[in-house]
């Protein structure tokens, strides 16, 4: 499948990173046909040096010329630019791929002037450990070959799903947010652990631990959360204890506002990016 293919980077932040990482784990291409661009020559250097990929290029243009695949790996802020500056470069027989947040696949093809082939996704942070959650969906002019490829390359950082456009807003309050709910959870749990006289060490141990091995339970079995729950919960015993109480904290409730909420953002972010 991507057999010749060169794969190009704009941007060598952590995605970018992530995916490189993830892309040569797999074998997916080898790392002579990875090359990554950057205003940041610190960047681009742990970049060769660690995976021993093609930082040659020090400008856009250069590197779009020169591969098969784009993922623009850059903040949205500044995507208006990018795409003004490459814009004679690209053309219909590459694949952008876009990681920018809130900008739509028809904006990225009326700001340049011509029908790309455009795959727009949203992962996560955990993608850095192999363990992201990427939601992606194509454009008008992408092809089935194209879906499976950028379902490759995110398949290499973790999960992914396929969904229609215009479900991203939704994805990014979900599961782009999401990381920074658990890290609450689970720093509100090492906070009660040490309230109840564990260390610091133990407490944060443990509860990372009790998140990451209730997820993969879920994942693996298969099983409804709620039936999990239910294997936990003994009558009169603790869980149901500390159930109770976090039902009178609304914590439901306080988790969907929160999703709502970050959805709604990612929305109004997206209409001020010129979505």
């Amino acid at each position: 499948m991507f057999s010749g293919k060169k794969i190009g980077f704009i941007g060598a932040g952590n995605m970018a990173t992530a995916l490189i990482k993830g892309i040569l784990k797999s074998g997916l291409v080898p790392p002579e046909d990875i090359y990554a661009s950057d205003i940041n020559i610190e960047k681009l250097d742990a970049l060769r040096n660690e995976y021993g990929i093609n930082t040659i290029f020090k400008d856009n243009v250069k590197l779009v010329s020169n591969v098969d695949i784009v993922v623009l790996a850059v903040k949205p802020q500044i995507i208006d630019r990018i795409l003004k500056e490459i814009d004679h470069a690209v053309d219909e027989s590459k694949l952008i791929i876009s990681i920018a947040a809130g900008i739509s696949t028809d904006y990225i093809e009326r700001t340049v002037g011509k029908e790309l082939r455009v795959i727009r996704s949203m992962p996560n942070t955990p993608a850095l450990v192999l363990q992201g959650a990427t939601a992606i969906c194509s454009g008008i002019h992408a092809t089935e070959e194209d879906i499976k490829l950028a379902y490759e390359i995110f398949k290499a950082v973790g999960l992914v799903v396929i969904v229609d456009e215009t479900q991203l807003d939704a994805v990014t309050g979900l599961s782009g947010s999401g990381p920074a709910y658990i890290f609450m959870i689970i720093e509100a749990l090492s906070d009660a652990g040490v309230k109840m006289g564990l260390s610091r060490e133990v407490a944060l141990k443990l509860s990372a631990q009790t998140v990451l091995g209730s997820a993969k339970l879920l994942l693996e079995t298969g099983m409804h959360p709620g039936r999990l729950k239910d294997m936990v919960t003994s009558p009169g015993g603790t869980a149901i204890a500390g159930l109770h109480t976090l039902e009178q904290g609304g914590l439901r409730t306080t988790l969907i506002n929160a999703v709502e909420a970050a959805t709604n953002r990612s929305i109004e972010l997206g209409r001020k990016n010129g979505k």
